[in-house]
């Protein structure tokens, strides 16, 4: 795969996407289709009320129009995951779509209720994995790390487990889109990972040109969703990209013969490049199940939630899950090479990822910041809010990004 075959689709969803969001955030706008938000969330949260949400459509067009432009080389010699890819991806995208309907139709903080949602989502993981198993696009290898060995499953048991490793990975992503432009932050790097590996490897080009126009299209949407984001991607994106993550990994990691031969660090890139929503995923479940909450209910346990609790902004709590995401790709490379084990490499993640914790907690408990991020928070709202008011006084409509 070409330079230039990297860039041309990187470039092009990224000026799609850009020229996209001039013309419908304010579509949104006159629409109403604005955020609501949950009760059960933190005070901060209700700045960002009737912010446009749905963007996610954006890089959805961008992404599209680009694979089908630059695509078609590989689908007149017969290869089309990229297509697949980008078609079920849609089919995510339409379960968070009606999902974002519902909420601003309805002008509650609540869709689809997330039974629905899991059924709908593990349905189309299956149809998709299927459909990839009759394209001759996937085989049944799975490495397991910590007996250093690699597995031909029977496809019932690889369709089960693949199914919900991307319904999992696709709810870890959609969980990390709660500040200002996290979600695209930590996905863009993702997305360049698995572009670079399409350079890497030969025969995988046609999923480097999908990953590439991610992040342009990325790139695009960053524009409009930093802070203070005039957009919001809702469901409608993260689930997208939340698949379209889920699939490049497990592609990568799963080792097809006819790619790439066998290699032990096959799991490592995969593995740490979704260790933050991962980690965070499996750290909040486990603390609802030891409180005996709801697993699938709302609360204020997520990664940015703490961070900001510890009293630390909005843009210092971005700035630390990116440098975390940093730290992690770092780590696991230096420790990787010396050891070749990731039996050490998974114990020392979460001894990390747990020291990370403590720390918070006793930078919250030394300076009696509990009280005080609440104030904070307060401030930042009553200075959003006369930021809005005044907005809105000049410029009827438009609407201010949160704090």
């Amino acid at each position: 795969m070409g330079f230039m075959e990297i860039v041309l689709p990187l470039v092009v969803s990224f000026v799609i996407t850009a020229a996209a969001g001039r013309l419908l955030i304010p579509a949104l706008r006159r629409l109403k289709a604005g955020q609501s938000i949950k009760e059960i969330g933190p005070t901060w949260h209700m700045t960002k009320q009737g912010t446009p949400t749905m963007g996610g459509v954006m890089f959805i067009i961008g992404i599209g129009i680009t694979i089908l432009a630059l695509g078609w080389r590989h689908m007149m010699a017969g290869e089309f995951a990229h297509l697949y890819v980008y078609l079920f991806a849609l089919v995510f995208g339409a379960i968070g779509f009606i999902d974002d309907y519902q909420k601003v139709k309805h002008h509650h903080n609540t869709g689809l209720t997330a039974l629905q949602k899991f059924a709908l989502q593990l349905a189309a993981a299956v149809a998709f994995l299927c459909l990839m198993r009759l394209e001759g696009l996937l085989t049944p290898n799975l490495y397991i790390p910590f007996w250093n060995t690699h597995l031909v499953l029977p496809w019932p048991v690889y369709l089960i487990f693949a199914a919900f490793v991307i319904v999992g990975t696709v709810n870890a992503v959609n969980i990390t889109d709660g500040l200002d432009g996290l979600s695209t932050s930590v996905t863009i790097p993702v997305a360049v990972f698995f572009t670079v590996m399409a350079v890497v490897w030969p025969g995988f080009a046609q999923l480097g040109t999908f990953s590439a126009a991610m992040v342009g299209g990325l790139a695009g949407f960053l524009l409009y969703n930093h802070y203070p984001a005039k957009v919001f991607m809702g469901d409608t994106g993260s689930l997208i990209l939340g698949y379209a993550i889920a699939y490049l990994a497990l592609k990568y990691a799963m080792n097809n013969p006819s790619i790439f031969p066998y290699r032990q660090e096959a799991l490592l890139w995969p593995y740490t490049v979704l260790i933050v929503p991962t980690f965070d995923v499996a750290r909040v479940t486990l603390g609802r199940l030891a409180r005996r909450a709801p697993v699938f209910k709302a609360d204020k346990t997520h990664i940015h939630h703490k961070i900001m609790q510890a009293g630390f902004s909005m843009h210092q709590a971005l700035y630390i899950i990116l440098s975390l995401f940093v730290f992690y790709c770092l780590l696991n490379t230096v420790l990787f090479d010396i050891s070749q084990s990731y039996n050490l490499l998974v114990v020392v993640d979460v001894l990390s990822y747990a020291a990370f914790f403590a720390m918070l907690r006793a930078v919250a408990k030394g300076t009696k910041n509990v009280p005080a991020a609440e104030a904070i928070h307060k401030g930042a709202i009553v200075s959003e809010t006369a930021k809005a008011t005044d907005v809105h006084a000049k410029h009827p409509g438009k609407t201010v990004g949160r704090q």
